[in-house]
């Protein structure tokens, strides 16, 4: 039987061909199978059409494209198709998912290619005839193979027949157009295009499916900025581009050295065809370039082409900087701007890759830091002495090595450098916030063996290393810094006791151990401490210096006890409700006794007391842990630093600033955002130095708030008992001085009060207020202190007693003398008076009769003051205008021959000012006030400020603000009142403030009148822009912190209007995300250098972040803050508040790293059961 039927009478089996030659016979030798069974075959087909049936009918079959394609050339090798075998079964062994997918996808049990129903040409007619046998054989065995659905092995069949066959129900239409029936040899190709090859492109096309490389393409988008590739195009730099008419620079254009010539006789053995240019010729030969002219052409053609440009600059920066630090090993700023480069070397592509291919790099910070490392050591290596190198390198170590390695390269560094004071800083710092190995007695213990060892080297004991200059200045901050450390740890008594021993070992002195070396002294001071003699602040202290001259003549007179009433509290009324929390019992009896048992116990000799009498402990305080810290202080500067600093350590504002290096790690309260009375009254806006700053016995937490003002009866009288003593060391002006700090203090006592509003409170601090002034004036040499006099008037003035402050005022205005603008107190009492004046008026209209302009015309008249009794003469006021344009012209011009004259005349400049100004406001108005302004800041500009800033900061004491800085919060405050009492636009003021804060961008006052001023505006555009630019240019932390207040009063404004309470609101303010502004603010602040170890920034973040309830990010932070900042017991209380159920847990951590709980759990659970 023939395989087709049609051919069955060309080439019948058994039979001879009739009328063919023996060719055309061996042509269709491949129509007839030996092997064919007739019956087999049909019963074959009838279970095929029947499993067909079964199948719904689908739509015709069209040729489509996929990733294996049929093909009839498989069996032409037999190598060929084992091999394919193997591959396929290794495919699908690691490919199974894949292949699942195209059986769900395809329509049969083969693959993809099975769908292709176009009838393709056989072309393996050759092959059929060479390998007949084998194909049958073939054919044969796949058949066997492919007839059943499951596996039959031969083996499990009993009676073996040669008709034994495995029944596919699922049939392949691979099979009818193919010979071969294993799908292994069916060829696979992919269809490039969709065209096909022997098609007339005119009458006939084939309709391809829809591939899925269309369907790719459907739904690719344009890609958008942020994209690798695009950000990759934006990094590169663009293409210079030259307009073709203008003359442009001749190396612009590549020149062509060499001409082709038409002339075919330079043909050589290596050019025959003389195609080549010489230098490829030249090449071929296996020699050199002849020349090297052609060099820079290739440079050029490099830097012309597109994908290269970038590269060339970055490699010609690269070639720079190392020619700079191979010629110039020793220049520090060359291997810092190299280091530093790495980055902007990081962000292009790299100038590496090899032509044509861009290298692609991952990006990794690793990858940097390590490039950075190797050129640190490198400089290393040329200046092993330079201690800003090994600083940057170890800065760049925090991030590979563990704490105990860096600690350990720190050590090293230190013990190379023991004389620098500034590594010491850093040093200190890094320690102190190293959460792994911090506690405080560590901490403490360093602090002391810093000042112990920079003291040798002052004293000149340590011989190997010399003394640097600023030292003493530099010693005097670390102290500070370890004071306020200890406050912040909650060890307040430690604290004092340090100012207490130094101020002694300071001011009192004895003769005869002044020669010695400071560890000599300090052994002489430890048994005056130990005596038990009173100390600085305590009643009856005099001091070390009188005590050896007692003991040299025989001990000390008992004194007598004093009778009275010690304000002792019971622990009981410490609890004031049971039915609390236990956390928030926790915190007010932490609260109160952090308040009441700030200073260190001493046994009462009077009462018999012994050390062990002490119910805490902790609250005596051993020589042991000062000892180390004391310190000789030879500059008379410095001793007054250290009194103020001391002062403002106790609360007291004084004039005085904290060390700019240890400014920010003490700031922990959140009362910079306060403007103390300045949206009432803003031109005499009290402005007290460095709020921020927690005093000592106040720990609050930040939804609390301060709980009480000023100290209780115990603290009063200690800082009674200091000013006291303080008199006795001073006189003469550091004397009044110190009587206007003591002034101050009970004025801001005063203005708390009032922004309490606790009128009780405020009659009864008022009453002790006046009796001091009154008291302070009774004094013979502050009866004629015009400073003094001024504060106790504008006191009455702040009580309600205007008329009383008035009297005040023109008794001392009268007693002043006939100094005029000339004397800077007369200038100083007179502006205030005026202001305060002002302030009472509500519109601009009756400034010209007022109260103040007869006060400012008197001023420039220099004759005897005479109280107001009506209207000013117009002669007057012109006289008056004349004589504040001549003074202020003569101060402009005018050159200080001292520093101390500097200072007394910035003073008198800025009086002067003030009084002009507002002279002019009231007589002829608003732009002629702002026109002296102006002209006065342009005059000072150039060289004045920095001039006087930098005195100041070498002094370290007294850093008055500078005269320009004076001016300008003047300006605003005038500004700022008169768009209270009348319409004015806001511009004129925000520019003002705006520049004002790029010269000053740490003027906590400037930013307050900032965002009071913003935050009425509804674009928040304008000041954002500004906060990033002042942020991005210096690295003070008051912008971060002002930016950050300003977003959060537009949150809370908006959160206002959206309230739900009075049913639905339409907000007028869009949110607009500013929730995650905020936080980004945070993010970017706490990561800047001065923003990482700030206490009170850590605080606001977690307050921020508790307010919006998330509590698990919250809790995340907390213990991010931990690291940076774990000294600060502020922290600890904070979170006890907002994570109350981890009250146990916090109070572990507080006593694991030693910080002071004055409320153990078990004392708490004992005052609870009672």
């Amino acid at each position: 039987m023939a395989l087709f039927p049609a051919f069955a009478s060309a080439a019948e089996t058994g039979e001879p061909p009739t009328g063919s030659s023996e060719g055309s016979r061996k042509e269709l030798d491949w129509l007839s199978n030996p092997s064919f069974s007739t019956e087999d075959a049909l019963l074959l087909h009838q279970r095929a059409t029947e499993v067909a049936n079964l199948i719904p009918e689908k739509s015709p079959l069209i040729r489509t494209t996929s990733k294996s394609e049929l093909s009839g050339e498989s069996d032409t090798d037999e190598s060929l198709k084992q091999s394919s075998k193997k591959r396929k079964k290794k495919k699908k062994k690691h490919h199974n998912y894949k292949k699942t997918k195209k059986k769900i996808k395809g329509d049969s049990s083969s693959s993809e290619s099975d769908r292709d129903t176009k009838h393709i040409k056989d072309k393996a007619e050759g092959s059929g005839r060479n390998h007949e046998k084998e194909g049958a054989a073939n054919l044969d065995k796949k058949t066997s193979n492919l007839t059943s659905n499951r596996f039959v092995w031969l083996d499990d069949i009993q009676a073996f027949t040669a008709e034994t066959f495995r029944i596919d129900k699922k049939p392949d239409p691979a099979n009818w157009a193919y010979k071969s029936l294993y799908r292994g040899d069916i060829a696979r190709y992919k269809r490039r295009g969709d065209s096909c090859l022997g098609i007339d492109a005119k009458k006939q096309c084939i309709t391809w499916d829809s591939t899925a490389s269309k369907r790719k393409q459907l739904q690719r988008r344009p890609e958008r900025y942020f994209t690798k590739n695009n950000v990759k195009m934006l990094n590169t730099d663009g293409i210079p581009v030259c307009n073709k008419s203008s003359p442009s620079d001749p190396t612009a254009f590549i020149p062509v050295f060499q001409m082709e010539t038409d002339d075919p006789s330079d043909t050589t053995d290596m050019n025959p065809l003389g195609i080549y240019d010489p230098s490829t010729t030249v090449w071929l030969q296996g020699k050199g370039c002849k020349s090297t002219d052609h060099e820079p052409v290739n440079t050029q053609q490099t830097i012309q082409e597109p994908g290269i440009n970038i590269n060339s600059i970055l490699m010609t920066k690269v070639e720079e900087h190392n020619k700079k630090v191979r010629e110039n090993p020793r220049d520090i700023n060359a291997w810092m701007e190299f280091v530093s480069f790495q980055d902007e070397l990081m962000r292009g592509p790299s100038p590496y890759a090899s032509k044509g291919e861009q290298e692609v790099r991952r990006k990794s910070l690793k990858l940097i830091l390590e490039k950075k490392l190797a050129i640190l050591e490198r400089a290393i290596e040329s200046n092993p002495s330079n201690v800003d190198l090994k600083l940057a390198r170890l800065k760049l170590c925090t991030e590979f090595w563990e704490p105990p390695a860096l600690i350990k390269e720190w050590q090293k560094l230190i013990f190379l450098h023991p004389n620098n004071p500034e590594l010491w800083k850093k040093y200190l710092l890094f320690c102190q916030s190293q959460f792994t190995t911090f506690s405080v007695s560590k901490i403490n213990s360093l602090y002391g063996k810093c000042l112990t060892t920079l003291a040798a080297v002052q004293d000149g004991s340590m011989v190997s290393h010399p003394l640097l200059p600023g030292t003493e200045e530099a010693m005097l901050a670390i102290f500070i810094q370890q004071c306020h450390f200890l406050r912040q740890a909650g060890h307040s008594e430690k604290a004092v006791s340090l100012f207490q021993a130094l101020i002694d070992f300071t001011f009192f002195k004895p003769d005869s151990v002044k020669d010695l070396p400071t560890r000599g002294q300090v052994e002489f001071f430890e048994p005056f401490w130990d005596s038990g003699e009173p100390r600085i602040g305590e009643k009856g202290a005099r001091g070390w210096k009188a005590w050896m001259h007692q003991q040299e003549k025989g001990g000390w007179i008992a004194l007598k006890p004093d009778d009275d009433d010690d304000e002792e509290i019971d622990e009981d009324q410490e609890i004031k409700d049971k039915s609390l929390p236990k956390w928030h019992i926790w915190l007010d009896i932490e609260y109160s006794r952090e308040a009441r048992h700030w200073l260190p116990w001493r046994p009462d000799k009077t009462k018999k007391e012994s050390e062990e009498d002490c119910e805490d402990p902790e609250r005596q305080v051993l020589f042991d842990d000062l000892g180390p810290s004391l310190i000789q202080l030879s500059n008379p500067d410095l001793q007054r630093q250290l009194v103020y600093s001391f002062l403002q350590f106790l609360g007291v504002p004084c004039t005085s600033k904290l060390f700019p290096s240890n400014l920010y790690i003490a700031m922990d309260e959140n009362n910079i955002f306060e403007s103390v009375l300045s949206d009432e009254k803003p031109l005499t806006s009290v402005s007290f130095p460095l709020s921020g700053f927690n005093s000592i016995g106040h720990m609050d937490t930040m939804l609390r708030g301060r709980h009480h003002i000023g100290h209780y009866k115990e603290g009063e009288e200690f800082i009674q008992n200091v000013f006291h003593v303080l008199f006795l060391l001073f006189s003469g002006k550091e004397k009044s001085n110190l009587s206007i700090c003591w002034l101050q203090y009970e004025i801001s006592k005063v203005v708390q009060c009032l922004q309490a509003k606790n009128k009780k409170q405020l009659k009864a601090q008022g009453r002790k207020s006046k009796k001091l002034a009154k008291n302070l004036l009774k004094e013979p040499d502050n009866r004629n202190h015009l400073s003094l006099w001024k504060l106790y008037a504008y006191l009455e003035w702040l009580l309600g007693n205007i008329d009383d402050a008035r009297k005040v005022f023109d008794t001392a205005l009268c007693t002043a003398g006939t100094g005029g603008c000339k004397s800077p107190q007369l200038c100083s009492l007179s502006l205030l008076y005026a202001q305060l004046e002002v302030e009472l008026l509500e519109s601009t209209e009756g400034a010209v009769i007022s109260r103040a302009v007869h006060i400012l015309t008197k001023l420039a008249e220099s004759g005897p003051y005479v109280p107001y009794s009506g209207q000013v003469l117009s002669v007057n006021v012109l006289k008056a205008r004349k004589t504040y344009e001549h003074a202020l012209q003569d101060y402009l011009s005018k050159t200080p021959l001292s520093d101390q004259d500097q200072v007394s005349d910035a003073n008198q400049l800025v009086n002067l000012v003030g009084c002009y100004a507002l002279f002019q406001y009231l007589t002829v108005g608003i732009d002629a006030a702002v026109l002296i302004y102006a002209q006065t800041s342009e005059k000072l500009e150039a060289p004045g400020p920095q001039k006087c800033e930098n005195t100041g900061e070498n002094f370290g004491i007294q850093n008055f603000p500078t005269s320009l800085e004076a001016i300008t919060l003047l300006h605003t405050n005038l500004l700022r009142f008169h768009m209270k009492i009348s319409v004015y636009p806001l511009n004129p003021l925000r520019e003002a403030l705006t520049e004002a804060l790029k010269r000053y961008p740490s003027n906590q006052s400037l930013w307050r009148s900032y965002i009071h001023i913003q935050r009425k505006s509804h674009s928040a555009s304008k000041a954002r822009r500004f906060f990033d630019g002042v942020t991005r240019s210096t690295n003070s932390l008051e912008p971060w912190l002002f930016a950050i207040q300003a977003e959060q009063l537009r949150k809370k404004l908006t959160e206002n209007v959206q309230r739900e309470d009075v049913g639905e609101i339409h907000s007028t303010i869009p949110e607009t995300g500013l929730t995650n502004r905020i936080v980004a603010l945070f993010e970017h602040a706490v990561q800047s250098e001065n923003g990482t170890h700030c206490p009170l920034l850590w605080r606001m973040y977690l307050n921020f972040l508790s307010s919006l309830g998330k509590k698990e990010k919250s809790k995340g932070l907390f213990y991010k803050a931990l690291q940076n900042c774990p000294w600060a017991k502020v922290l600890y209380m904070d979170a006890v508040e907002y994570f109350p159920d981890d009250l146990q847990e916090t109070l572990d951590l507080m006593t694991e790293k030693e910080l002071r709980v004055r409320v153990p759990m078990e004392e708490l659970d004992l005052l609870l059961e009672v």
